[in-house]
């Protein structure tokens, strides 16, 4: 299935000069969006993974049905101050500013095995926070997934594990 063709492009998008790849056309539709998390089932399957880890908000909508068809257990990445037990913090540098992020203490265990999911890898900064925080709980990155990767802003040379992504811009 040619994904690109659900993606919608909104110029300017949260600011100027942002061309921002709004999956939530291909999220509507059923068939795109069943197809495209079966995608990452068959790339997935047969891998030893314990949990899929997944990054607010938009990499929920991908993680947890991903680990659902696995059969993996989920860990959501939140926004500081959003998780209500003890937590460690990661910030990290956005395309467009600073923010941090939180997971808890006790999500990952020492030599879990984890993919993180989310939508767009941009500049690479929220998911090497997000290997960061899962290697200080002692967990492992095996891959970083996502429906898309913007191949100019050159996030991948930033992301200490191999990626996998359905679509290239």
């Amino acid at each position: 299935m040619d994904f690109k063709a659900y993606v919608r492009n909104v110029p300017d998008f949260p600011v100027p000069g942002i061309q921002f790849k709004d999956l939530t056309t291909l999220w509507k539709d059923k068939e795109a969006f069943h197809k495209s998390i079966d995608a990452l089932v068959e790339h997935y399957r047969g891998k030893k993974i314990d949990k899929i880890v997944a990054a607010e908000a938009r990499g929920f909508i991908i993680g947890a049905p991903l680990a659902y068809a696995l059969g993996v257990g989920f860990v959501p990445v939140r926004k500081a101050g959003k998780l209500p037990a003890e937590k460690i913090s990661e910030s990290y540098a956005l395309e467009y500013g600073v923010s941090s992020l939180e997971v808890h203490r006790d999500a990952i265990y020492p030599g879990e095995k984890v993919v993180v999911v989310d939508d767009v890898l941009a500049t690479g900064g929220t998911c090497q926070a997000i290997i960061r925080l899962v290697e200080s709980l002692g967990g492992e990155v095996l891959e970083c997934a996502f429906f898309v990767v913007l191949d100019a802003l050159k996030g991948e040379e930033k992301i200490s594990v191999p990626v996998y992504t359905l679509m290239r811009y």
